[in-house]
């Protein structure tokens, strides 16, 4: 696989990847992607789909990881009407029409149903983040989950502010109701996750979604599988090894 040529070159620690206890016990071949990412955000459910071709694309092992990113930290717990958040954020919304239908088309292309129209409120995502934090620490599949809480936003218009809308998308990787309503109203639960996400912008991060590959290569943005193909190449045979790349998006 050749080099892609839209890589450039920039320096972005690498220290927000958690290590685990078997991490020195796997193939040099795995693939390890850090993904930093907010629920509410169509472009890191694009990248995800994406993510998701390139790693079926090399059929080798990997280890996937999601760390907290609120794009709207701010955001009142009850979330806000989406209407007025598309004025706040980019003021007239007839004006954003044409990147809407654009977006509707790229998400057809990955097999997502963007239906924007269903979306009445833009939630609060600090407690979908403290789900994807309680899924991990059980040993549940992260990336399944991310799915199912992006596919209900996006798709169905859910409000993943709600802890009841937030049991049932859990309950359905096999986690426990109540246990996730427990983990929901857990004050340290919420501290863990805060933790994480100022570890995350402290590393420079200011925008999402972001991959860190195998601890070496930093990929900005939604990209297209094919350079991640290639970014996955460089990551585990590549020259260089202790350092990070970052895309610009297409």
């Amino acid at each position: 696989m050749g080099q892609d040529p839209y890589l450039e070159m920039t320096m972005i620690g690498p220290g927000i990847a958690k290590i685990s206890p078997d991490e020195f016990s796997r193939s040099p071949a795995t693939l390890q992607v850090d993904i930093i990412a907010d629920l509410i955000c169509p472009w890191c459910f694009l990248g995800k789909k994406r993510l998701d071709d390139a790693l079926g694309a090399v059929h080798g092992p990997s280890v996937i990881t999601w760390f907290p990113f609120q794009l709207n930290p701010d955001m009142p717990v009850e979330g806000i009407p989406f209407e007025d958040y598309l004025a706040s954020k980019f003021g007239d919304p007839e004006k954003l029409q044409p990147g809407i239908a654009e977006l509707t088309a790229a998400g057809k292309s990955e097999g997502i149903d963007f239906r924007f129209d269903l979306i009445s409120q833009v939630p609060n995502t600090l407690k979908a983040h403290q789900l994807m934090n309680f899924a991990e620490m059980k040993g549940m599949d992260t990336s399944t989950l991310a799915e199912r809480i992006l596919n209900g936003f996006f798709s169905q218009g859910l409000d993943i502010s709600d802890p009841d809308v937030l049991a049932v998308l859990g309950s359905e990787i096999g986690l426990g109701s109540m246990d996730i309503l427990a983990a929901l109203e857990d004050d340290r639960s919420k501290s863990i996750v805060l933790a994480q996400e100022a570890q995350v912008r402290q590393s420079g991060v200011t925008g999402v979604p972001d991959f860190l590959i195998n601890k070496r290569l930093f990929v900005i943005g939604a990209q297209r599988t094919e350079n991640l193909v290639n970014v996955f190449d460089r990551a585990i045979f590549g020259a260089e090894s202790d350092l990070e790349v970052s895309q610009t998006v297409h």
